[in-house]
């Protein structure tokens, strides 16, 4: 059996004193997409800092493949693993097309001199995401949407082996959200692997083969959505109370009904 792509092991994370995960054990194997959701402060995102080695694990330990991360130097790191945080701020006018070409870094030689093979994976992935027609337009002038495209395909231009994405779908319409989540699934026919934070659990589980739910810094539940997203674990992930419904194509579909302790006709406070 070879290697999974990306192992969590026991990874415990606190913050300040407070717990933020506890013994969190994940696997991604090649060519899967997982995707991770839970409440707002679950750890997802820490997890995540804790994978791309932003974030020192308490306890635990995060292996590609068959390398612990923490034996990677950073350009292999950069190489072997990409990352879309939620919001990624750039505050010089590059243009966009310089950015996705900043993806090349960890492939370029010692004086960091791209290449045409180098800038041909830029324009493709680019237009694999519809915005190459962004290329000459400073990053400052774009959209938070467009903005979130372009570190999206700087991110696929490095052609990693495992992809983590935070949130990649939060400031898209509908279109572009499914756009991204194809690419994604395209990424792991491919042979890649991809990890993503999404709150969106229906189209989620249109594009995931597992979803994984956190809860108070522990998986709840793990396994093929449409048996991870029953009421009962709806209500202790989220606290809300949710009928789930099935679409034509067979994937579930969450509708909310109102979370428990709270009037239905109160409005979302959150």
């Amino acid at each position: 059996m070879s290697a999974a792509a990306l192992r969590f092991e026991r990874i415990a994370v606190a913050l300040g004193g407070q717990p933020i995960l506890r013994g969190i054990g994940l696997e991604l194997a090649p060519g899967r997409v997982v995707v991770l959701a839970g409440r707002n402060g679950a750890g997802k995102s820490t997890l995540l800092r804790v994978a791309s080695r932003v974030l020192r694990p308490t306890a635990g330990e995060v292996w590609l493949g068959e390398s612990h991360v923490d034996s990677l130097s950073r350009r292999e790191l950069a190489r072997r693993l990409a990352v879309v945080a939620q919001d990624t701020t750039i505050s010089f006018p590059f243009s966009a097309g310089e950015v996705v070409l900043m993806g090349r870094a960890p492939h370029m030689g010692v004086l960091g001199f791209e290449t045409r093979f180098d800038i041909g994976i830029a324009r493709a992935a680019m237009e694999r995401l519809e915005i190459g027609h962004l290329a000459d337009r400073s990053i400052l002038e774009l959209s938070g949407g467009e903005r979130q495209l372009v570190s999206i395909a700087r991110a696929l231009a490095q052609q990693p082996d495992v992809l983590l994405l935070d949130e990649p779908t939060a400031h898209l319409d509908l279109a572009h959200r499914v756009a991204v989540l194809d690419c994604v699934r395209d990424f792991a026919r491919d042979g890649g692997s991809a990890l993503v934070v999404s709150h969106d659990l229906s189209l989620a589980a249109r594009t995931c083969d597992e979803l994984a739910l956190l809860a108070e810094g522990r998986i709840l539940a793990s396994g093929p959505p449409e048996q991870v997203l029953a009421a009962a674990n709806l209500r202790a992930a989220f606290g809300i109370d949710a009928d789930i419904v099935t679409a034509p194509d067979g994937r579930p579909v969450v509708v909310a009904r109102s979370a428990r302790g709270r009037d239905p006709g109160s409005g979302d406070r959150t």
